[in-house]
């Protein structure tokens, strides 16, 4: 259930550049240096607020440009204060959902903050505490966190967040989904009560709006996509199938394009890693990603795939947000996601930084409960490119290819089976994918904290 976002309204400010929007002399070096042509909606609309230091809730989906939205003024406003970090302590926390988040927030604001006196430091799972212990002895100007390793560090009295007057919650609809809903009000009734705050969330449920009302002072509202808008230059195609039938047809499909950069998504990390297997046994390069991954092997497999060591990625939602990799061409959803905002996230993995990039879903007969969620909530009905429509379906009309597949873009000397997506379906019944007798379940409360599996 979604409703109004509380919190004053604003109106558009319709500033083109980044100098006009306050930034001082030192930020605007920093976003020329990391090649920032122009603001971002979202950045256009909230860098001034933040600037002013109102406190702000802003809806917008990720790879929009939240973190410099965030980082940028937030930077400025530090150094524009210059104190001595205090012994364990912070002057800014900043909490995102999973590791892989927190280290993409961490390396955009060490760019930000290069040539100045302040730190970054990034708390996550998985890695030795006492190392980060250490780090945190002489304190940190911005600490970036997720939630359950920072309350270990409490716990043990390794950081104190009382020092902190700024508080940046990023991706907050999905810490609630990873069970984080207490972890946030402990870390807030930690933080100075005199403080800024900002959360950035790409929907906003009931719970959302109940943590903005208890946390956030008269929030400006920024809204820059409506909740569940897809990215525009990505194409959408659904092949429905047998759930046994989805290995065999997507390694045709990934065949076809041996040299893509491809993202498969799972919905359980047995399920991914088994598909990885069974991809690296047919000569695909590929990798995983799931919360039974340490952070050294989840970030390994992030850089095999950045740098072309790998072609394939397999992940669960882990990998919905927080990666960004510009050149993934394609993202597969091998199986749906159970929340439909997970559909978005994870095709906006592709067609970044202006590209095209192709979504494709293979669907079982199981799962159309999850492709009528996904629709309804983009108010989109997905193209059929392959397989039986149901009879409930207003199927879109597939382009037929030069051989009579599902209507995919073609290649040069692509063989016989109609291009990368119009790949034919010719294994049924051969190897079984992960899970396939599992039937779609409502998704369960993970437990609080770095336990949970996508975190």
């Amino acid at each position: 259930m979604h409703v109004d976002l509380p919190g004053r309204q604003y109106e558009g400010l319709n500033l083109t550049d980044f100098k006009s929007l306050g930034l001082s002399d030192q930020l605007l070096k920093a976003i020329e240096a990391n090649g920032y042509d122009a603001p971002t909606p979202i950045q256009r609309d909230a860098i001034p607020y933040v600037l002013k230091g109102d406190d702000l809730m802003g809806l917008a989906q990720t790879g929009t440009g939240k973190t410099a939205a965030f980082g940028l003024p937030l930077v400025d406003r530090l150094l524009a204060n210059p104190q001595a970090s205090q012994q364990r302590g912070t002057r800014a926390l900043i909490l995102a959902p999973t590791r892989e988040l927190v280290n993409q927030i961490a390396k955009n604001l060490i760019s930000f903050v290069k040539g100045t006196p302040l730190r970054v430091t990034s708390i996550v799972g998985g890695v030795s505490i006492n190392a980060q212990i250490k780090r945190l002895e002489r304190g940190t100007d911005i600490l970036v966190a997720t939630p359950g390793r920072l309350l270990d560090l409490v716990d043990r009295r390794a950081v104190r967040l009382d020092t902190a007057t700024f508080l940046v919650l990023d991706e907050a609809d999905q810490m609630l989904d990873l069970g984080f809903i207490h972890a946030l009000r402990k870390i807030a009734s930690l933080v100075a009560k005199k403080r800024q705050t900002l959360l950035f969330s790409a929907t906003m449920p009931k719970q959302i709006n109940e943590l903005a009302q208890s946390y956030l002072t008269d929030p400006v509202r920024v809204e820059v996509a409506p909740a569940g808008k897809t990215a525009d230059k990505v194409t959408q195609k659904v092949h429905f199938m047998d759930q046994k039938a989805k290995t065999d047809f997507l390694i045709n499909l990934l065949c076809e394009g041996p040299d893509d950069m491809s993202l498969v998504f799972c919905r359980t990390k047995h399920g991914a890693e088994r598909l990885m297997k069974k991809l690296v046994s047919c000569g695909i390069s590929a990798g995983s990603i799931h919360g039974n991954k340490s952070q050294n092997q989840r970030d390994r497999a992030i850089k095999g795939l950045r740098e072309g060591e790998i072609n394939v990625l397999v992940a669960t939602d882990v990998a919905a947000r927080g990666i960004d990799i510009p050149g993934v061409s394609h993202v597969y959803n091998f199986e749906l996601p159970e929340v439909p905002e997970a559909y978005v996230h994870r095709i906006g993995r592709t067609a970044r930084a202006g590209a095209n990039g192709d979504a494709i879903a293979l669907c079982a007969p199981e799962e159309i409960g999850l492709l009528r969620q996904i629709e309804k909530l983009t108010s989109n009905k997905i193209e059929v490119a392959s397989g039986d429509v149901p009879s409930d379906h207003a199927a879109v009309s597939p382009r037929r290819g030069k051989s009579g597949g599902g209507g995919q873009r073609q290649r040069s000397g692509g063989g016989g089976h109609g291009g990368r997506e119009g790949a034919k379906a010719k294994a049924k019944g051969g190897n079984s994918g992960p899970d396939a007798s599992r039937r779609p379940r409502r998704p369960r409360r993970r437990p609080q904290g770095e336990r949970s599996a996508a975190a």
